[in-house]
């Protein structure tokens, strides 16, 4: 294998997947979807097979699909990041092994949901050293809270990233500003630099201005240009253009990041359909789709935000 130079960094959307009403991929619409996105000014790649794409609901045959269609559709021109969203180390490898064949340019790695019940430092790195094995494809370490049981402590990402070079970012929902500050100064200051992507899209700018090298976020896929002038605005320390940004992004967050957490997907989808993106708004169970009231809020939001005409 030959070693990649892709460093993920920058504004990296997740996309969302469209289906029809019988739950089949709609790969028509995927397909604009992620045109669009990728011709957005500043985007620098996409993430598939993620959270934002309901990879828990989709078999190895569909997100092989999927990246496939990605490729075909922006691959030559847009860096695709690819999830490995699986419990075992083994189903980790092939789907590794799966993403580099198919030709993306990183891995997303989503911790283990057996480290919910407890973790030690041996079990990361070895779950990482076996993904490496089979792909040298960088990798996007996808750090949760520590409360859960599932984000790593910072001592075991620099084991991590020690015995597993080609670990290049973490996807930072560590949901902790001290903590998050903290990974920033320790990570992004070793030789090479390991990125922190923010993906606390709830509370995007103040996690930026910390000093993240990128952002990689669900709500990209319907505000990637707000996003991108965002990170580009703290990058050039133009704070009163960041915070007018801010203020514009901070009534979709209010509403796709509001109780219950798990609808924020299914909400991004609905407000694609308002914006006239997405033809329909299916989700696949156990989600369900979400009550008019909660649509009007959509609605409302993305008129405040500027997005959707009154």
């Amino acid at each position: 294998m030959t070693q990649h130079s892709y460093k993920p960094h920058g504004v990296i959307p997740a996309v969302l997947l469209p289906f029809f009403e019988d739950l089949s991929i709609d790969e028509v619409s995927f397909r604009h979807h992620i045109k669009e996105l990728s011709g957005v000014p500043g985007i620098t790649a996409l993430t598939i097979n993620c959270h934002s794409t309901e990879v828990g609901s989709c078999t190895f045959e569909e997100q092989k699909q999927l990246l496939a269609i990605t490729m075909d559709e922006v691959g030559q021109t847009t860096p695709i990041v690819n999830g490995i969203y699986c419990d075992g180390s083994l189903e980790a490898q092939r789907l590794a092994k799966m993403a580099h064949e198919g030709g993306a340019s990183a891995l997303l790695v989503f911790p283990p949901g057996i480290h919910t019940f407890g973790q030690r430092p041996e079990m990361a790195i070895e779950h990482f050293k076996r993904i490496a094995e089979v792909s040298d494809l960088p990798i996007i370490a996808f750090q949760y809270g520590l409360a859960g049981g599932q984000g790593y402590p910072l001592s075991t990402l620099l084991k991590m990233i020690e015995a597993v070079p080609t670990i290049a970012a973490i996807k930072d929902w560590c949901g902790n500003p001290q903590l998050a500050y903290r990974q920033i100064q320790a990570l992004q200051t070793l030789n090479p630099a390991v990125n922190v992507l923010s993906t606390h899209s709830a509370w995007l700018f103040a996690s930026l201005v910390l000093g993240c090298n990128g952002l990689l976020s669900g709500s990209g896929s319907v505000i990637a240009q707000l996003q991108s002038d965002l990170f580009q605005a703290v990058q050039n320390k133009d704070l009163a253009l960041a915070q007018q940004l801010h203020h514009r992004i901070h009534f979709t967050a209010e509403v796709f990041y509001s109780d219950p957490f798990v609808d924020m997907h299914n909400r991004m989808k609905e407000a694609l359909v308002l914006l006239g993106k997405l033809p329909r708004a299916v989700v696949r169970p156990p989600l369900y789709k979400i009550s008019d009231a909660e649509i009007a809020r959509i609605k409302d939001a993305l008129q405040l935000a500027g997005l959707l005409s009154h």
